[in-house]
């Protein structure tokens, strides 16, 4: 059975930063790209961020883009998610997910195995 864990959310002031962790229980992970979703309440899921199975690719959501790094280290099954310049609009429960294949793909259904979701809340 897959397991990721999600850790790092928080509350934390607008302008503030957050890193958010993804860890994998199975080596397999590092065949696959890896992705952050959002949902905020009464929304539907959201595309985030996607790193692909070796880094090499990325892809992130206009509304982040320049302000989130997607990275990942192989070695300890792990995919983070750097949160710069938060603004309120990021609150939300943040899921992370790995794919099927290698390329970092921004659709839900590209991404077969999910995490619970840790929640991160921005005040203005």
């Amino acid at each position: 059975q897959v397991q990721l864990i999600e850790s790092g959310g928080g509350f934390v002031q607008a302008g503030g930063s957050l890193r958010l962790s993804c860890t994998h229980s199975k080596r397999s992970f590092t065949s696959v790209a890896t992705a952050w979703f959002r949902q905020a309440p009464g929304r539907e899921r959201e595309f985030v961020a996607a790193i692909s199975r070796a880094a090499i690719s990325t892809r992130y959501s206009d509304s982040v883009k320049g302000r989130f790094t997607i990275s990942r280290d192989n070695t300890n099954n792990t995919v983070y998610l750097q949160m710069n310049s938060l603004i309120p609009e990021d609150t939300a429960v943040y899921y992370c997910a790995t794919g099927a294949g290698p390329a970092p793909y921004s659709g839900a259904r590209n991404y077969n195995d999910w995490g619970q979701g840790t929640q991160v809340t921005v005040s203005s």
